[in-house]
């Protein structure tokens, strides 16, 4: 089977990467890829958010399945659109896809529904946030609605900080484009869990658990990010707290959907906290995370194709989801001054070479630079984004892989790369 992946990240080369794996692919390319993706699948230039584009590379390839990557080709309404002209596509509806695209819809909908959430209010005028402030403790936590690539959270130690981050997402002038709706919302402690389930729209499977850094800063310290790593083990989440999850969150997420007639295909990311309330839900993604999937992907041992087909088939409580019993963890390695401005285009040296990063022997599967932001340039790779690589490496403890990723990474080198040396910190500390 021919299968396009659309997107050019991190988590794009390492779903190509796992794909290159399955006997029953027969050739992998990718919309618009990268300069690493270029050294395992075909790469057509592109823009993942434009529908018109998407659908006329689907029209002339004709692959058998496409994969969406990203969350913007999802806002865009492509799944529908393929599906509409009847092209096989993993990923749910533009409508489905609300449950990341708006915050404010997936508020709501966890209150329809009785899924645990911290405490909230949907403003959509500065003067509603002054009315709603009152309500919340500080620290509050001030969220963009809409799309934000990570970076539409500000926590505030003030009522005042809240008015004026508010007003910031409102103008544009945090975002880069004005909010329609601004979600204020309760501040939660406690330690974060991604958790991914693989759903038909009527049965939600569980795939995997990781932790994600978010802050650009060792220590968890500075802005937000896309983020900085993730760390995927057995033990992250008690067989007990994974079953809880399953069937208090994603399967009622699956099952709400359906009820209110848009039933959600795809994989569901459910970020959570683990309060002292108990476990209750950040956020959703509706596509794999990154940098979770760099590392997730690693430690899978089910065909990946065979999740794509379940998923679309209505298939997925059929099959059972075979995970390598150990420990992953991917490192990112960002431009200077990420995620702030950044410059591009820096040579990158010290990279594997296209046979270390070939899939089919296992010794290198367990060490794999996958490239979230690089480009070819002369038939080099250069930097070409804020983060720039996603370093992973697999092993039977947690120790052992961040051993193995450090060692990848210390070989590799550009001008003003940073990274955070303390991924998995917290599990390390529970030691």
């Amino acid at each position: 089977m021919k299968v396009l992946v659309i997107g050019g990240g991190g988590r794009e080369h390492a779903l190509v990467w796992a794909l290159r794996k399955s006997s029953q692919v027969t050739e992998v390319i990718c919309a618009p890829g990268n300069g690493g993706i270029a050294q395992l699948a075909r790469c057509i230039p592109c823009d993942p958010s434009n529908l018109h584009e998407m659908v006329n590379i689907v029209t002339i390839e004709q692959p058998g399945l496409t994969v969406i990557g990203p969350e913007l080709p999802l806002a865009a309404g492509v799944v529908d659109e393929l599906t509409r002209r009847g092209h096989r596509v993993f990923g749910p509806t533009q409508a489905a896809a609300q449950l990341e695209t708006s915050k404010a819809f997936a508020k709501e909908f966890m209150q329809r529904h009785v899924i645990p959430t911290a405490a909230y209010g949907i403003c959509t005028t500065l003067e509603q946030v002054r009315e709603e402030l009152p309500r919340f403790t500080v620290p509050v936590v001030v969220k963009a609605s809409g799309l934000a690539a990570g970076k539409g959270v500000v926590i505030c130690q003030t009522h005042l900080q809240a008015e004026e981050a508010a007003a910031q997402m409102f103008s544009g002038a945090l975002l880069g484009a004005p909010e329609e709706e601004v979600i204020l919302e309760e501040f939660l402690t406690g330690d974060e869990l991604s958790f991914f389930a693989l759903c038909d729209g009527t049965h939600a499977i569980e795939i995997a658990s990781a932790q994600d850094h978010k802050r650009v800063g060792e220590g968890d310290t500075g802005p937000n990010t896309g983020g900085m790593g993730a760390y995927s083990t057995d033990g992250i989440a008690t067989p007990a707290m994974r079953s809880w999850l399953l069937h208090n969150v994603a399967q009622k997420v699956v099952d709400g959907m359906r009820s209110e007639r848009e039933p959600f295909k795809g994989i569901l990311f459910c970020g959570i906290m683990m309060s002292p309330r108990g476990p209750m839900v950040l956020e959703f993604n509706t596509r794999f995370g990154d940098p979770e999937t760099e590392a997730i992907l690693l430690r899978l041992e089910t065909d990946i194709l065979d999740l794509f087909n379940a998923a679309i088939d209505g298939t997925a409580n059929q099959l059972s989801i075979a995970m390598r019993p150990g420990a992953s963890v991917c490192v990112i390695v960002a431009s200077g001054g990420y995620p702030g401005k950044y410059a591009s285009g820096r040579l990158i040296s010290g990279l594997p070479s296209k046979d270390d990063q070939s899939a089919g022997n296992q010794s290198t599967e367990d060490v794999v630079v996958f490239h979230s932001g690089t480009a070819l340039k002369d038939g080099k790779i250069v930097t070409a984004g804020g983060r720039v690589l996603a370093v992973s490496a697999f092993a039977s403890e947690l120790q052992t892989a961040l051993d193995k990723a450090y060692t990848e990474l210390a070989k590799i080198s550009f001008e003003g790369m940073q990274f955070r040396r303390d991924i998995g910190h917290r599990a390390l500390r529970l030691k």
